[in-house]
């Protein structure tokens, strides 16, 4: 699925990018080698980045 008409930008890219770029979608779309353009999908964006990124989050131990 596309999240960004405007710059091609596929659901799993933005997933993928997600993981290795601190930022907001617009950070994301950077390390992508891409602006947004109209910006109708950032705030879609951003929701999926911080979901990707809650989803990747492991936990290394457990405080008492």
């Amino acid at each position: 699925m596309y999240i960004c008409i405007c710059n091609a930008i596929r659901e799993s890219e933005l997933r993928n990018v997600a993981r290795r770029c601190p930022g907001d979608a617009e950070a994301c779309y950077a390390a992508l080698g891409k602006l947004p353009s109209c910006g109708s999908c950032l705030c879609e964006a951003d929701e999926m980045i911080a979901e990707e990124r809650a989803c990747a989050f492991v936990p290394t131990h457990v405080a008492a």
